[in-house]
């Protein structure tokens, strides 16, 4: 798309967020019927604005593209789980039934693009070197800033031995590599459990947060019983996936009282989630939690329930944050709105979607992003020309796992 489509679908994007935020808001201890006055004015602004573009544009606009453009960066603009679908999107969004081969990636967006959140351990994308906080700039030749992200899910998915190709930009290096990944089904891989210490901390990492690995879990914690262990490390980096109502159950396992979590929204009257004495497992062994920033949604859950209680301590990175409710709206041309309706809340009261989970004890991954550029950004990535040689980006051997010693560290120091 040449540049100046792109900043003209920005400028109709701001146009109307101005529309909603400054319209509907305009006067904040305003009359209902203020507000509606406010939110009319700058309707009529945006009809404006589109009027001169239609009109006095170097070219005949594509007011239909124009249009959904602006819609998609309205929805965009408030989460990244809020989305614009056009008829056409929505109909094959109606129509996709799961179940596909996957290549791997847990994705969400960031700046306007596909982020990658985590990878699952020997899938497709693994295999390809791809990291957490990598940007998939285009999927094939289509650039992901014009793609709502339930569509982005949709095309990572595909037959088993069906090929794509994605363009990925890696933190703090704007050169953007071309991948090639084979999707494939793999089943997810059962809790992984290490014994440190002369077998006294039990070591347990769920790839995923669902039920079956909630109730491995649940079986190994009471096992840990009877077998001497006396502490806890519960590995959830990159663990992205799963159930909200499952995380809250794992959670219950080491509380026995305190709120897990708290879910409330404009029309969602406010919901507190507590942990009942009856569904907990162990609730004195001492305990620490991993994350990174492939930490999300239902991890995260988990992860700020046991922090805010002092149930334990957590070790690693800021979590990606992500964790809200939506609900899909059909509009009357066929389109839809998938628009976020309540976001959940750690029990100290911060919303996991705009804030995340901060450990106490912080500690960087040692996975190196890559060489820097002189023109790269820690910030955001750069739309830079494709190569056209599809390439697996190298990704640096990692001998040490700094996080894991020093959670293992912290678990040495408290009494059983």
């Amino acid at each position: 798309m040449p540049k100046i489509s792109k900043i003209l679908l920005l400028a109709v994007s701001v146009v109307l967020v101005l529309t909603v935020f400054l319209g509907v808001n305009s006067s904040g201890v305003s009359a209902a019927t203020d507000d509606q006055d406010g939110a009319y004015r700058q309707i009529n602004v945006y009809s404006e604005v589109l009027r001169h573009i239609q009109t006095d544009y170097v070219e005949e606009p594509n007011i239909s593209l124009v249009t959904n453009g602006a819609l998609r960066g309205l929805a965009e603009s408030l989460d990244a789980d809020s989305s614009y679908l056009t008829p056409e999107d929505y109909k094959a969004f109606k129509a996709d039934k799961g179940g596909k081969a996957q290549v791997g990636i847990n994705v969400s967006k960031r700046w306007g693009y596909a982020t990658v959140v985590s990878v699952v351990p020997g899938s497709p994308a693994d295999k390809a070197n791809l990291n957490d906080g990598d940007i998939i700039e285009a999927i094939g030749a289509q650039d992901t800033r014009d793609i709502s992200l339930a569509m982005i899910r949709m095309m990572l998915e595909g037959a088993p031995g069906s090929e794509l190709t994605i363009s990925v930009v890696r933190p703090r290096k704007a050169t953007p590599d071309k991948v090639m990944l084979t999707r494939a089904i793999s089943a997810s891989a059962p809790v992984s459990e290490t014994m440190y210490e002369n077998s006294s901390i039990l070591y347990l990492k769920p790839g995923v947060i669902d039920r079956e690995h909630v109730q491995q879990v649940e079986s190994k914690l009471k096992a840990m019983q009877k077998s001497g262990n006396k502490k806890i490390l519960l590995d959830l980096r990159d663990v992205a996936e799963g159930d909200i109502p499952e995380a809250m159950r794992m959670a219950n396992l080491l509380l026995k009282t305190g709120t897990i979590a708290t879910l409330e929204g404009q029309k969602v009257e406010k919901q507190t989630f507590t942990a009942e004495a009856s569904k907990s497992i162990n609730t004195t062994a001492p305990v620490v939690v991993l994350v990174n920033r492939g930490t999300a949604g239902p991890a995260e859950i988990v992860a700020a329930a046991l922090l805010d209680n002092k149930r334990a301590d957590l070790v690693g990175e800021k979590t990606f944050g992500e964790g809200s409710q939506q609900k899909t709206f059909e509009l009357p041309d066929g389109a839809a709105l998938i628009l976020s309706i309540a976001k959940y809340e750690s029990p100290s009261g911060k919303k996991l979607e705009d804030d995340g989970v901060t450990p106490g004890v912080l500690v960087a991954s040692n996975i190196d992003d890559g060489d820097a550029d002189d023109d790269g950004s820690d910030d955001q990535p750069a739309a830079l020309e494709h190569d056209k040689t599809p390439v697996a980006p190298k990704k640096p051997a990692v001998t040490v796992d700094e996080q894991l010693n020093k959670a293992l560290d912290l678990l040495k120091t408290k009494a059983a």
